[in-house]
């Protein structure tokens, strides 16, 4: 695993029909996305003292977050992950869980994980115990993925984000959730050593700077 670059825009939704117009033109969609989107459910994990969410806030330089995840409400592949930023670069890591795995995870179980062989769950163990790491909340939303070889870029549109405030059983199709407020439409851009102009032309909207939204932030803000 490396670090990777990595831009953040909030934009409009006039915004995201003129980009998904241009990508469209010098990209690929990709290949994982049927009809060019999938929606994605995360569940986060956090302290009593929200470290992670004050550490978002406050921009320290060197942080972490623990996500479990699945996509289109399908729990036949789902990943325990975690997103690390140094000196503005990030870097993910990943490992799967079964199903009955991740559902003890979401009730606070996470005696299953005492001396498991996959670092990445004994990393999130470590850390429960540790820092007092537990099921906060769900996040929802729609992502349209698209990917360019050269850079090995990747851009993803993402909207429709939805929180499930208190709610952490994320297996359960029928949780509720509920819009994130004025949440905007987040532009992402991902890329290795450099940003080829094509891409780097294709993203540019008038007006619009990177930022430093957070989607998990923006849900925080309802429990």
């Amino acid at each position: 695993m490396k670090y990777r670059h990595e831009w953040k825009h909030e934009i409009s939704h006039i915004d995201m029909l003129i980009l998904r117009q241009r990508l469209s033109a010098v990209m690929k969609r990709d290949g994982h996305a049927t009809g060019g989107r999938y929606m994605i459910r995360s569940l986060y994990f956090d302290n009593m003292y929200d470290k992670a969410l004050r550490e978002k806030i406050d921009g320290v330089d060197r942080r972490e977050k623990f996500r479990i995840r699945y996509y289109d409400l399908d729990d036949s592949v789902i990943h325990i992950e975690k997103k690390s930023k140094v000196n503005g670069l990030c870097m993910k890591e990943r490992a799967r869980l079964t199903k009955s795995q991740a559902q003890a995870l979401s009730e606070g179980n996470c005696e299953w994980m005492r001396g498991s062989s996959i670092p990445l769950v004994g990393e999130l163990y470590s850390k429960i115990k540790s820092q007092g790491l537990m099921p906060k909340t769900i996040v929802d939303y729609t992502r349209e993925p698209f990917v360019y070889a050269p850079g090995n870029v990747r851009v993803t549109i993402d909207y429709n984000i939805r929180t499930g405030l208190r709610c952490t059983d994320f297996l359960d199709p029928g949780c509720i959730t509920v819009p994130a407020g004025d949440a905007p439409a987040i532009l992402e851009v991902k890329w290795d050593e450099y940003l080829p102009d094509v891409i780097c032309d294709a993203v540019q909207i008038p007006g619009c700077r990177s930022g430093a939204f957070s989607k998990y932030a923006a849900c925080r803000i309802y429990g």
